[in-house]
């Protein structure tokens, strides 16, 4: 199929990357989103974070994680058709029971991620669709990487800054899923509360907001901390009870909360221990995907298949 086999209803996106426009397929009438890549000024060809996306989405077919479903040129620029999805509608009731629903698929899709060797690297509320059948789909990999070859060094330029491990924004080069991990730590907790836990405004700022809730670590709690690149001594303050931030969460989600956002990457949970964690267990149940389905498509602005910001914007 090509660029003459969809026929456009409305553009829904639009970045420095280029445009996603949510059309349908002319045949069949099934709705998709399309992105139109912007090509790189000065460069023939989309650029290399583009072509590392389709490969990797060619490759990572799994019901949580958005399903590409062809690639085609035309006019000398590339276009990425995706299934259609749609962010939560923020306006929507969010019990326990929802929560539950959205952080399982999450865990799931990324669980399959990191078996097959790839880190997401840019997790946040966004980046988390819903497809027609209300199945959470992750999206956006336009950052990730297979991180499998041992001693590869990676940047720390990734992950939105309001979502980044502590130890990326120490200058970490070395790395692997538990960067994902603190990310989802970020996520649920505010699917919560309904606000970012750590909007910092720099990434000193990002780290301050850190250690005011996780308390300042050092070379006994974190290991190494000290050698990290860019790592500066920040003042010594205790850690936040979650308790007195969460006070409506149970002590299951508290502890789940907990070891995701564990300053030292080695004592956060795989994907897969979080899947197996007593969180899910106990009542209430995880919403089904059919309980997630949106009652109503929400605007036009709210509508996307897939787009990647700037890693240090929200």
């Amino acid at each position: 199929m090509g660029h003459a086999d969809y026929e456009k209803i409305e553009v829904v996106g639009e970045g420095t990357f280029g445009v996603v426009t949510r059309a349908r397929v002319i045949k069949t009438g099934q709705e998709v989103a399309i992105k139109k890549i912007r090509k790189p000024s000065g460069k023939n060809g989309a650029d290399l974070s583009t072509l590392r996306e389709t490969m990797l989405l060619a490759e990572l077919r799994h019901q949580h994680v958005i399903e590409l479903k062809e690639a085609y040129s035309h006019n000398s620029a590339l276009s990425l058709v995706f299934e259609f999805c749609i962010l939560r509608d923020k306006t929507a009731p969010l019990d326990t029971s929802r929560i539950k629903g959205y952080l399982l698929g999450a865990f799931r899709g990324l669980a399959f991620c990191h078996a097959n060797w790839v880190l997401h690297r840019d997790l946040k509320p966004g980046n988390l669709l819903l497809n027609a059948s209300g199945h959470v789909k992750l999206a956006d990999f336009g950052l990730a990487r297979f991180y499998g070859s041992p001693g590869r060094k990676f940047t720390g330029q990734v992950v939105t800054r309001w979502y980044r491990p502590p130890e990326l924004l120490f200058g970490a080069k070395h790395y692997g899923p538990a960067v994902d991990l603190w990310s989802m730590g970020c996520i649920f907790a505010e699917l919560m509360t309904r606000a970012p836990l750590f909007p910092g405004g720099s990434d000193i700022d990002q780290l301050s907001r850190v250690f005011s809730l996780r308390g300042t670590p050092t070379d006994e709690s974190w290991p190494a901390v000290s050698k990290l690149p860019d790592y500066i001594q920040f003042k010594e303050v205790a850690p936040v009870p979650l308790p007195t931030r969460f006070p409506a969460a149970s002590p299951a989600a508290l502890r789940l909360l907990g070891d995701l956002l564990s300053l030292d990457p080695e004592q956060r949970p795989s994907a897969d221990e979080a899947l197996a964690h007593a969180f899910f267990d106990q009542a209430p149940p995880a919403a089904s995907p059919a309980e997630l389905v949106p009652r109503a498509r929400p605007p036009a602005a709210q509508q996307r298949g897939e787009k990647r910001p700037n890693p240090d914007a929200r």
